[in-house]
């Protein structure tokens, strides 16, 4: 069976779109409607007139669509895609700490449940953060969660007072400082651009910093150098298809893998074969309570106003 012909047969039959993360596997990105990092899928699925919503990312992407599209039938190809860093914020840790803490405004990054967003006055991406922090009072102390990595980043950037939850996203934290320099050693005219959720170490290296989608912006805007890129391999098939005559590498990680790069065993647990079979059989299907939806949609309705 042609796969990428069933699914783009699926979708016109009934009326559905895929929106696939960057991090996924090249071949779901090349049938999506949408390929784009955290925000631009928040965007499209707030944009979309499809009556099915195939989401080929990790769980609380596809949660995020369906609080933004209720009466839309959101799925995913394999439930258990999940997150490193939403995982490190649990419900039960994350509300007592709100609690004790009332008089600060709840910023959350996108990379959380349903439940942790219904908590918060703001949700963000690495690519609006610094958007949604400003638009905070400059006096208001802030809770920032989950990732204490993105969250010192911005307090260097921004200066503000904020409040750390300490989670990190596995993938991010993987890459390996004594293997980045021996390979700057190797390429000595590459330049190194990293996602914001890495080690300060690590950040403390790169010539750029940025999201997902700000770091193809950035190698689009220069094609003429050598870049090594220090945030999930998967990246890698957009970005090249944006500069195909650009070499990139992928930052090297501690530990010694297949393909010396770091990978997200959740985002690739999605495949070509349980994308066709979720779209064909309309299943697994994401639902999130109404009581949770309708208090989520507001931080994240508010996000997607700072961010037009």
């Amino acid at each position: 069976m042609d796969l990428q012909h069933e699914i783009l047969r699926l979708k016109k039959e009934k009326n559905a779109i895929i929106l696939s993360h960057y991090y996924q596997r090249p071949e779901i990105q090349e049938v999506a409607d949408h390929v784009g990092d955290s925000l631009a899928l928040s965007q499209a699925a707030a944009q979309t007139d499809a009556d099915i919503i195939v989401f080929a990312g990790v769980y609380f992407m596809a949660e995020t669509a369906k609080i933004l599209n209720p009466t839309k039938k959101v799925l995913l190809p394999d439930l258990n895609a999940g997150c490193s860093l939403a995982d490190s914020c649990p419900i039960a840790d994350f509300e007592p700490f709100v609690k004790a803490h009332p008089e600060h405004f709840v910023v959350t990054y996108i990379n959380c449940s349903a439940e942790i967003k219904a908590l918060s006055d703001y949700v963000c991406t690495s690519s609006n953060a610094l958007k949604v922090i400003s638009d905070i009072p400059e006096t208001a102390p802030i809770i920032f969660a989950p990732d204490k990595n993105l969250g010192n980043y911005l307090i260097g950037k921004t200066g503000r007072d904020m409040l750390l939850w300490e989670g990190s996203c596995l993938v991010h934290e993987a890459f390996c400082i004594d293997k980045l320099l021996d390979l700057c050693k190797e390429h000595p005219d590459a330049m190194i651009i990293a996602h914001p959720e890495s080690e300060e170490h690590i950040l403390r290296t790169a010539s750029f910093i940025g999201s997902t989608s700000g770091m193809i912006t950035y190698v689009k805007r220069h094609p003429n150098k050598k870049y090594i890129v220090a945030t999930e391999v998967g990246i890698l098939h957009k970005m090249q298809k944006e500069v195909p005559d650009t070499i990139l590498l992928p930052a090297p990680v501690v530990e010694d893998n297949s393909c010396a790069c770091s990978e997200c065993a959740f985002m690739k647990s999605n495949t070509l074969l349980k994308t066709y079979r979720c779209l064909r059989d309309e299943t697994p299907e994401i639902e999130v309570s109404r009581a949770i939806a309708e208090k989520a949609w507001v931080p994240i309705e508010r996000m997607l106003k700072l961010s037009k």
